[in-house]
């Protein structure tokens, strides 16, 4: 009998390895113990991405590929610079993706106010997706941080295979895989960003305040939605009695000078300079005017959702005929709630703070954002 050639064996080895990791998940390129692959834990399950296929804890996001995703799709999705993207995470602008797979974000999208509030329209828009995309207008953040533990972000080092980070963790290559979208043959590449599956039971000690050895995990404090002003509570909640026996009625909203007539479709939410006009990375209109200035409605509708973001930048969202809606962003003290039906020029909250302090406002049938100035004088 013949024995096979280098070259055969060569060749028949890839494939006989291939055949392993498709009748075994876990087999170890390695070849270490199978308790080492396996690990030691359970591990939770990966949270779910919001509607624009984010997962955002406090120190870091990471973006979830759709199937048929490519980078420059997955980054317009989600209002990031495809070209910043691809770089951050060693692939090409044009890279197709795997379905479930993790990419991670060079920076927050919702990096708060100290800079002009440049990122307050894709706060906004991420509001409005989230709201047509689940019907759900309730008043939660804009971005929702993750409860719990805080999973370890690993950046692949030269050499590094998923078993030996995997090992590294101690957690199984399975679930590492079912975290961050790895192909059947399980490569990561150098540069390559992973988010390392949680122990169900480190997950358990850091909720209860535990702590173990080694733990690379941390508890998450709150989220940093914070409830409605005081005064806004008292005119919508039901008056309720006194030990005196007497009532405390509700707080009515401050009346509003009616707005002077107007043959445009919609009213100028507050007087003010343009600071920044409608663009394709300002999907608005900024309006220059001091913190405190009431907000008006630029029409008759409803509250279609009212929301913010975990650096407490309120965002107001009001749905008018013709399938139009309108957003106020950078606003404080809301007078309305969910559901609620606004009279034309009605106050609806005040302009928040800023600097400078500003109103972004917009108009969208849908999730498309349309020039206010095609609306409004």
């Amino acid at each position: 009998m013949s024995r096979p050639s280098a070259l055969a064996v060569c060749v028949s080895l890839p494939l006989l390895l291939s055949a392993c990791v498709g009748a075994n998940p876990d087999f170890d390129f390695d070849f270490r113990p199978t308790r080492a692959v396996q690990g030691t834990g359970e591990t939770a399950p990966r949270p779910e991405p919001d509607s624009r296929g984010l997962i955002t804890y406090e120190s870091y996001q990471v973006a979830v590929a759709r199937r048929g995703d490519t980078l420059a799709a997955l980054a317009a999705r989600i209002g990031m610079d495809a070209d910043e993207l691809a770089r951050f995470n060693g692939r090409g602008v044009n890279d197709p993706l795997r379905q479930d797979e993790v990419l991670a974000l060079p920076r927050r999208l919702t990096p708060g106010t100290a800079s002009g509030n440049t990122d307050i329209a894709s706060i906004a828009r991420g509001a409005i997706d989230a709201a047509e995309a689940t019907g759900n207008t309730g008043g939660t953040n804009a971005v929702a941080i993750q409860q719990g533990a805080e999973p370890v972000r690993h950046r692949v080092s030269r050499g590094e295979t998923a078993y030996s980070i995997a090992r590294l963790y101690d957690v199984s290559v399975r679930s590492l895989a079912e975290w961050n979208g790895l192909g059947p043959d399980l490569a990561v590449r150098e540069g390559q960003f992973l988010i390392i599956p949680l122990v169900i039971s480190e997950t358990r000690a850091s909720a209860s305040g535990a702590q173990s050895p080694g733990n690379s995990v941390a508890p998450l404090p709150p989220s940093a939605a914070a409830p409605l002003p005081d005064s806004i509570q008292s005119a919508v909640l039901p008056a309720a009695p006194t030990n005196a026996g007497t009532t405390v009625q509700p707080v009515a909203a401050a009346a509003t000078p009616a707005p002077a007539a107007s043959d445009a479709r919609l009213l100028r939410p507050v007087a003010g300079s343009i600071l920044r006009p409608y663009s394709a990375s300002n999907e608005g209109i900024d309006i220059g005017a001091p913190t405190g200035t009431p907000v008006r409605a630029a029409d008759a509708g409803t509250v279609a959702a009212i929301t913010q973001n975990t650096d407490q930048i309120s965002i107001l969202i009001l749905r008018h005929d013709g399938g139009l809606l309108t957003v106020y962003a950078n606003v404080q003290n809301i007078g309305v709630s969910r559901g609620d039906t606004v009279s034309r020029g009605q106050t609806v909250a005040e302009v928040g703070a800023g600097n400078p302090s500003l109103l972004h406002f917009e108009v969208r049938r849908g999730v498309a954002s349309l020039d206010p100035a095609e609306f409004i004088d």
